[in-house]
């Protein structure tokens, strides 16, 4: 697991084999928030700019890293980048199936 301020590029290379270990099954899940710099319950700091909080995490690990204002473009891109890489495993959604379900209820 890493520290909360693991560089993102760090972060984004641990994603990346995090998506791979989770390829044939398993899912990982990402959480985006705003950070005020707090790291326990007291009074949050006053940061001189926006930060944002950025976790991941599967059944076996976690990761978190803080991206500031400042490099949010260069890290999205490169998120956005990783995403479509990782998302060709998704399995597409089976419609017929729910199509016949929703005929016998109507009959």
């Amino acid at each position: 697991s890493s520290g909360i301020n693991a560089e993102y590029g760090g972060f984004l290379h641990a994603l990346t084999k995090m998506f791979q270990n989770n390829r044939s099954s398993g899912s990982v899940n990402i959480t985006l928030k705003k950070y005020d710099g707090r790291t326990t319950r007291l009074k949050p700091q006053q940061p001189n700019e926006n930060l944002c909080l950025i976790r991941a995490s599967d059944n076996r690990s976690k990761l978190s890293t803080v991206i500031s204002s400042k490099e949010v473009t260069k890290f999205q891109m490169s998120y956005a980048t990783l995403l479509r890489g990782n998302m060709d495993s998704l399995k597409k959604h089976d419609k017929s199936k729910e199509r016949k379900e929703r005929k016998r209820k109507d009959l």
